[in-house]
């Protein structure tokens, strides 16, 4: 075996492999390590390095204590003098247990990180040999690491860091100060090692260490515990498969505006996928807890500061623990009117205006599905509470919720909003709802078709395979084509030729056009005019199995339903959206069964219990909504057809049945009055209306 051979057997331990295993990548991870782990380093790794004014060591002490330690040098103080050797004219800060660690034949790990670009690589290594001015380390390992959750940062030598300093000794403790946890609670940066070890040793047997990063506020501080997120990366899982094995790590929190260097040793306990904790953070594929056992605060060890560039695209779309917590407390509200302020209006057609609605408390806006709807409601003069349902064009990640609507011919909410609606006015929403929504993470491609004002879901579907790209690096092959009359009436094109752009040909953009102008250009202006058809659909679409979701007028989406089961697409790979009259009238397959519906009653008496008045009901009457509405009552609504949750109503005794399928999530007691009527079976319907 040469020394560029790869490795011949698995280069994961079993720590890793029951990680991988947990998430499905097993099998992947094994064919792509083989190449992606080396035995040595490749070239570009060994400028990289040369190159680096400082590097992250991982290390053990004698008493089988990991811990993190930051090394400068002068420029060029790394030298490669073959794919094998880092050799690293340095020393550690005083009082650093790597001090001590450094003995010919200890396992170190080594991160190589440049901040300014977020470049970083990573190796597991031994030491070769130490001298009085530093010392070699053999490669077992080597690989890249992922660019994801660093902050970009500027640095500047305040001092030669060959020359000796004058520093203060270490602070040791066992407890974390006041100061200690206001700094970790605002850090956006840390370093973490870990090892195995041999069984019933303390002797290390690889060491690893890596970066961990995101909004300051990411590390929450309980006492002497620290909670974590960790969040979606290249599925080594170098240190949750370490912590499987041997639940220990040390930390180092850098203070790059000081130079001071907080660094900590302890246990960790592992927090699985289904964690509240982790559920609740907005990025968290799961989590851990580190609980001190002792650290030590060295003053000034940095010979160098750092400003501060920019957060990374990953970090912004991540939570912070407060926000986390704050969302958790909110969810609990979130079937009550909420009142939020108008932050920005943009126009996005000559129809289809945009409102960006922000939180006017210290409450996080809640999260989301890409596709789902907000519930507003509005006093327009001369007319009562008005309420309505449109659906986000925003991305869950994005900062505010972003509704975009279309000026509709006599709509009194949509010209009101349109005309009467400006930076700084509140309007008063629900939660969002909805159960037509994208899975981003999909192995199977989505066509997405929009007619009119229908692709704000799709702009928001996008949005989300694009970031979800970003953080997850899976991005699910879309393609969107969107139907509208003039190129003056339609939205969002310059938002969606972006996006292609950034997705490298996972994302198609087809605008089709019914009447464009004599001075516009297909193949430049858009890409198709006319209807969407047949015959367009199979110039951009080769024989696949695809899921195909569809919003837009209802005479549209029945047309592109039609069209998709002629053309033999199953019933069970056509998603729709539906507001009101716009419900499919869906041709279910042989193979598929009709869900069993509940019958109506013959009589039944229905009484509202907060009005004080009850009616006898009968088979061929209107629905729960329809007979309030009789009674003078104004109940919210928005869709009467299942599928918003604005009417949902709680039933105190009896029970319903309902005349069209809902699709809304509601509580187990809650009644969707504008499809529901009294059960067979049920002589008294009471509801708390």
């Amino acid at each position: 075996m040469t020394d560029q051979a790869p490795f011949p057997q698995s280069p994961f331990h079993a720590g890793e492999q029951e990680a991988q295993d947990r998430v499905g990548k097993r099998a992947s991870m094994e064919a792509f390590g083989k190449v992606a782990i080396r035995p040595f380093m490749p070239d570009q790794h060994r400028v990289f390095f040369e190159h680096l004014p400082f590097v992250v060591l991982g290390s053990v002490d004698e008493k089988g204590w990991p811990w993190a330690s930051i090394l400068t040098g002068g420029n060029g103080f790394i030298r490669s003098p073959n794919s094998k050797r880092l050799d690293l004219a340095a020393r550690p800060a005083p009082g650093d247990p790597l001090q001590t660690s450094l003995k010919t034949g200890a396992p170190i790990g080594l991160l190589g990180i440049e901040i300014p670009t977020r470049r970083r690589n990573r190796m597991n290594a031994q030491v070769m040999e130490k001298t009085d001015g530093g010392f070699s380390l053999g490669v077992m390992q080597s690989f890249g690491n992922c660019p994801q959750y660093i902050q970009t940062r500027d640095i500047e030598f305040i001092r030669d860091p060959s020359a000796p300093a004058e520093q203060a000794a270490p602070v040791r403790f066992t407890e974390l100060d006041q100061a200690a946890i206001d700094f970790i609670e605002g850090s956006d940066t840390f370093f973490v090692s870990s090892y195995i070890s041999p069984a019933n040793g303390l002797t290390a047997e690889g060491v690893d260490v890596s970066h961990r990063g995101g909004r300051a506020g990411f590390v929450k501080v309980d006492g002497n515990t620290l909670t974590i997120p960790d969040y979606s990366g290249n599925n080594f899982f170098n240190t949750i498969g370490n912590f499987l094995v041997n639940p220990k790590a040390g930390l180092i929190f850098p203070d790059f505006e000081t130079g001071d260097l907080l660094m900590l040793t302890g246990t960790v306990e592992l927090l699985w996928e289904d964690h509240p904790e982790v559920i609740a953070f907005k990025g968290a594929e799961r989590g851990w807890r580190f609980t001190l056992d002792h650290g030590m605060r060295l003053s000034d060890a940095l010979p160098f500061r750092a400003q501060f560039g920019e957060w990374s695209p990953n970090s912004l779309m991540a939570d912070d623990w407060a926000t986390s917590d704050a969302r958790a407390k909110a969810e609990e509200q979130r079937n009550t009117w909420r009142t939020l302020r108008v932050a920005k209006i943009e126009d996005e057609s000559s129809v289809i205006r945009s409102f960006y609605l922000e939180a006017t408390d210290d409450q996080p806006l809640l999260s989301y599905e890409a596709g789902q709807f907000l519930t507003i409601r509005v006093h327009p003069d001369g007319t009562g509470p008005q309420v309505r349902t449109y659906t986000l064009s925003s991305a869950p990640a994005d900062p505010a919720y972003r509704i975009s609507v279309k000026r509709e011919p006599g709509g009194i909410v949509s010209k009101h909003l349109h005309d009467n609606l400006s930076v700084g006015d509140t309007i008063e929403i629900k939660a969002p709802k909805g159960a037509f929504y994208i899975d981003p993470l999909e192995k199977r491609p989505a066509v997405l078709l929009a007619g009119g004002v229908g692709i704000t879901p799709m702009m928001a579907m996008t949005r989300h395979v694009l970031n979800e790209g970003v953080r997850k690096r899976y991005l699910r092959p879309l393609t969107v084509f969107h139907a509208a009359q003039t190129t003056e009436q339609r939205a969002f094109a310059q938002e969606f030729r972006a996006a292609e752009a950034e997705a490298n040909g996972k994302i198609r953009y087809v605008s089709v056009i019914g009447h464009p102008t004599e001075a516009e250009v297909a193949g430049e202006d858009f890409a198709a005019s006319g209807r969407i058809d047949a015959d367009t659909l199979r110039a951009y679409l080769v024989l696949d199995d695809y899921d195909f979701f569809l919003c837009g007028p209802s005479s549209f989406m029945q047309a592109m339903y039609d069209l998709l089961h002629d053309l033999g697409v199953a019933d069970a790979r056509i998603f729709a959206e539906s507001f009101g009259p716009a419900v499919l009238n869906r041709r279910i397959d042989a193979q598929e069964q009709l869900p069993t519906q509940t019958p109506e009653a013959e009589m039944a008496v229905v009484k509202f219990e907060k009005s004080g008045f009850e009616q006898q009901w009968e088979t061929g009457d209107g629905t729960l909504l329809e007979t309030a509405e009789a009674h003078g009552l104004t109940p919210d609504f928005s869709c009467r057809a299942g599928s918003c949750g604005s009417c949902a109503v709680k039933k105190l005794s009896g029970e319903v049945a309902y005349r069209t399928s809902p699709t809304a999530n509601i509580g187990t007691d809650d009644v969707l009055i504008c499809c529901a009527v009294p059960a067979q079976g049920s002589s008294t319907l009471v509801l708390d209306l």
